[in-house]
């Protein structure tokens, strides 16, 4: 008639034991799950806590005037943004005018292509310019690269290195699109808004 299959059931293999004899190594007793340790708050008395709070108390941070960063700190940014020239009829929260006159995105930035931007230092930093407000520009990528820290340039010069690329309505429309999901227009456009 039929043949009975045996079942077999997975046998668990020994533990290995990886480098070290497990005969001779203590093990640790085994906690039950969901049992938590608490802090030993017995070691540590009241006048022992007093006297670490007050050490740390005694700790001050003191302002470093000669505090430089190569970079502009985040707040600098935000404001050299705003400090910016506006592009007529456009949002001036996405897009600005370099001192060159190049139309800059905010959401490009430190790439080659010409709607691309910089934060740039006036004075180099190599020079001693400072990370500061009074000291930063937005400047189209390409031309914050090819001045690099030379202060001898002059603005013509600037001007004919400049990624030079035209931009119609309808392009801004499309980057702004991609990269928001809607189109902004600025107070003075007096067009419709698209939304």
């Amino acid at each position: 008639m039929g043949q009975k299959r045996e079942e077999r059931r997975p046998q668990s293999s020994p533990p290995r034991s990886r480098g070290r004899n497990t005969a001779t190594t203590p093990r640790s007793p085994q906690r039950p799950r969901g049992s938590r340790v608490s802090p030993p708050s017995s070691s540590l008395t009241d006048q022992t806590t007093t006297d670490f709070i007050t050490e740390f108390e005694d700790l001050r941070i003191t302002p470093n005037s000669d505090y430089n960063p190569r970079s502009f700190p985040y707040s600098v940014k935000q404001q050299c943004w705003e400090k910016a020239e506006k592009v007529k009829g456009r949002d001036p929260s996405r897009w600005r005018r370099d001192p060159l006159g190049n139309i800059i995105f905010r959401k490009l930035v430190g790439c080659p292509g010409c709607l691309c931007h910089d934060y740039d230092h006036i004075v180099p930093y190599s020079k001693g310019g400072k990370s500061t407000l009074e000291n930063c520009q937005v400047l189209q990528a390409t031309v914050n690269r090819s001045k690099g820290n030379r202060t001898d340039i002059s603005r013509a010069d600037l001007i004919k290195r400049s990624s030079y690329c035209r931009v119609s309505g309808r392009d801004m429309d499309l980057f702004e699109l991609s990269a928001f999901g809607n189109v902004r227009r600025g107070e003075d456009s007096g067009g419709c808004k698209i939304m």
